[in-house]
C-alpha cells in the first residue's frame, strides 16, 4: 500500500457504504461522459473513494441494499465537504462484453439488475468490473469540496496526499479470499 495518495475514484455514497461494510468488494464502471479517452481507465491501482449523491436512488438499487442509502443519506456531510474514509486497490479488472456475464455477479453488488443492463448497454455493450481491497479510515477526512470535482468524470485529483497511515482492513484475508 501506498504511504500516501492524492487520488481518488468518485463513486456513489451508497455504493461507499456497501464497500464499507463488505457487502461488496467490486465496482462495476462504464466510465463517466467527460473521460478524457471515451471510455473507463483504471488510472491509479490505489485510491480513495470519493462519495457523490448525483444519479443515486432507490430505483438504481436491490430492495436489499435500501438500508444502506439510509445509512448514506444519514451521513452526508454539510454542502461544500466531502468525506473521505475509504481507500481501495484495484485486485483485478475485467471488461465484460457479453451481457451474459452479468448474471455471475448478481451477488457481489448492490446494483439493481436494470441498472446493471442500463450501465452495460450505454452507447456500446460493455461494463468494466473491478475487483478491489477496501480499507477504511477510523475518523474520516473532510475536504473541501471543490468546483473541479463536478461533472461527470470518474477520478479527481485531491488537493493534497492524504497519508494511509492507521487504515484498517473491512475483511479479513480470509474473508476477502471466500
Amino acid at each position: 500500500m501506498l504511504s500516501i495518495n492524492r487520488y481518488a475514484l468518485k463513486e456513489w455514497a451508497v455504493v461507499c457504504e456497501a464497500l464499507a461494510t463488505g457487502q461488496q468488494t467490486l465496482l462495476l464502471r462504464k466510465g463517466g461522459i467527460a473521460e478524457q479517452s471515451g471510455r473507463f481507465q483504471v488510472e491509479q491501482p490505489e485510491f480513495w473513494l470519493f462519495p457523490t449523491r448525483f444519479h443515486q436512488s432507490d430505483e438504481e438499487l436491490t430492495p436489499h441494499a435500501a438500508p444502506l442509502l439510509e445509512v448514506a443519506r444519514q451521513a452526508q456531510p454539510p454542502d461544500g465537504v466531502v468525506r473521505l474514509s475509504l481507500y481501495a486497490a484495484v485486485g483485478a479488472v475485467r471488461y465484460l462484453d457479453e451481457e451474459a456475464l452479468l448474471s455471475g455477479l448478481v451477488r457481489q453488488h448492490i446494483l439493481s439488475h436494470q441498472t446493471t443492463l442500463d450501465r452495460f448497454h450505454y452507447r456500446k455493450p460493455g461494463l468494466f468490473v473491478l475487483l478491489m481491497r477496501i480499507w477504511k479510515r477510523p475518523q474520516p477526512i473532510e475536504i473541501p469540496d471543490l468546483p473541479h470535482y463536478a461533472g461527470c468524470h470518474s477520478w479527481v485529483e485531491l488537493p493534497a496526499e492524504l497519508a494511509t497511515e492507521g487504515l484498517q482492513p473491512v475483511l479479513s484475508d480470509a474473508e476477502f479470499d471466500a
